[in-house]
Formats: C-alpha cells, structure tokens, sequence
C-alpha cells in the first residue's frame, strides 16, 4: 500500500477554504491536469461526481464533508483501474497564518498497472504539493490577501 501526505498554509479563513476547496465544479480550475469535473449527485454530505484527466481518461468518485469536523473523506469508485483502490483524507486546521490544509492519499496499484506503488506514490506527492500551490495562490487572490 502507498501512502502520500502534504500540507500547505493557506492564508484565507477556514470557511473559504474548506468552502473553494470542496466545490468540486472549481477542480478543473484547482487541479492542473484535469480537464472536467462534474458533479452527479448531492444528498446531505455526500457528493459524487465525475473527473477527466487531461489524458482522456474519466472515473467516479464520491466525497463526504464534514465541515463542523474539518475534515473530508473522498474514495475512487468506478473504474478502479489503475488502482485497487483509492481513498483520501482533507483535513483542515485553523493556524495562526490561516488554514493549514493537509492531503492525505492511501491507495494500491493494480497488479497489471502500468507503475509501481512506489513510483506512483512519488508522482502523487509532487502533483499533490504543485496543485496545493495552485490551490493557495487562487483562495488568496480570491481573499484578496
């Protein structure tokens, strides 16, 4: 199993932050390599809804936010490929300069994938830590830090 976790300090209040960083509509915007995100469905907390990378490729997933908790808690459903399985934390704390804002993957690789764990896991921290960036520098701007 890989297991991925990244952090960056946000400065724009918990609520805009957990707010911008949960309207999965945004994510096209948010995250670098994804050229569609669309929401599905919505009841009470859970959210699913359909991402496309920039390689074509699209899946499922579903989302619960637990915002009085500050936490979210994401897993990969359909398809899988190329994992067996794919789960996310998003946890948020209130900081002195902010919000710190804290991604947290685990997951495993299919066994006819095209990556090892490993080598997946090291693509992750470093797409996870550029889009942060991305993520910190929009919710700024938009806090008008």
């Amino acid at each position: 199993m890989a297991h991925t976790r990244n952090s960056i300090v946000i400065n724009a209040s918990y609520e805009k932050v957990f707010d911008s960083s949960n309207d999965i509509n945004r994510w096209k915007e948010f995250f670098n390599e994804y050229t569609e995100s669309e929401v599905l469905e919505k009841s009470g907390n859970k959210i699913t809804f359909k991402l496309t990378h920039e390689n074509g490729r699209s899946w499922t997933s579903y989302r619960l936010l637990f915002k009085e908790h500050k936490f979210a808690y994401a897993a990969r459903v359909e398809p899988m490929v190329p994992f067996e399985f794919m789960k996310l934390i998003w946890l948020y704390r209130e900081v002195e300069a902010g919000t710190e804002m804290t991604w947290i993957q685990d997951f495993k690789m299919a066994k006819d994938a095209k990556f090892t764990d490993e080598q997946v896991e090291k693509m992750m921290n470093e797409h996870s830590q550029e889009n942060m960036k991305r993520f910190k520098e929009i919710i700024e701007k938009e806090a008008n830090v």
